[in-house]
C-alpha cells in the first residue's frame, strides 16, 4: 500500500513542479506555438494532479497528496530567473525544460519499475511519463 502512495506523491510533485516551472517561465515565451505547447502540458499536468487527487483517499488517509514546499518552488522559480537572465530564447528556454523534464521522466520509470503499485496507479504514472517523453519530443524543435 505505502507503494501506491509514495507513486501518487512522487507524481503530484512531479506534476505540481512541472505547472510551476511553466508558470515562471511562460512570460518570457514569445513565440505563439511555443507558448500554446506550454499551455498544452500544463493542461495535461494539471489533469494529472486532478487523476491523483481523485483516487488519493483509496491509498491514504491525508485527503490530499503531498505537495511541493515551498522552498522547492522558490528554487525553481530562481534556478529559472537566473538561467534566462541573459537570454530567454527557445533554445534556452526548451533546454532548461527539457532538463526538469527528464528528471521527471526517470523518476516515473524507476516507479513504474516497481512491479509493487497496482493497476490504477500505474495507469495515473504511466500518464505522466507519456506526457513528459511527448514533450521531449517537442521540446526538440525549439531547442
Amino acid at each position: 500500500m505505502s507503494e501506491n502512495i509514495n507513486a501518487l506523491d512522487e507524481v503530484n510533485k512531479g506534476a505540481t513542479l512541472g505547472c510551476d516551472a511553466i508558470n515562471f517561465i511562460i512570460d518570457k515565451v514569445e513565440d505563439n506555438n511555443f507558448r500554446d505547447l506550454l499551455n498544452k502540458q500544463y493542461d495535461l499536468y494539471d489533469n494529472i494532479k486532478k487523476e491523483v487527487e481523485k483516487i488519493y483517499n483509496k491509498y491514504n488517509d491525508e485527503k490530499e497528496p503531498h505537495d511541493t514546499n515551498i522552498v522547492n518552488k522558490m528554487m525553481t522559480w530562481y534556478g529559472i530567473n537566473l538561467k534566462t537572465i541573459t537570454d530567454h530564447s527557445n533554445s534556452k528556454i526548451a533546454e532548461i525544460l527539457a532538463q526538469g523534464t527528464n528528471m521527471g521522466i526517470i523518476e516515473g520509470r524507476k516507479i513504474l519499475n516497481n512491479k509493487n503499485i497496482n493497476e490504477e496507479v500505474h495507469k495515473i504514472v504511466e500518464d505522466f511519463v507519456n506526457s513528459q517523453e511527448k514533450l521531449i519530443e517537442d521540446l526538440k524543435d525549439y531547442l
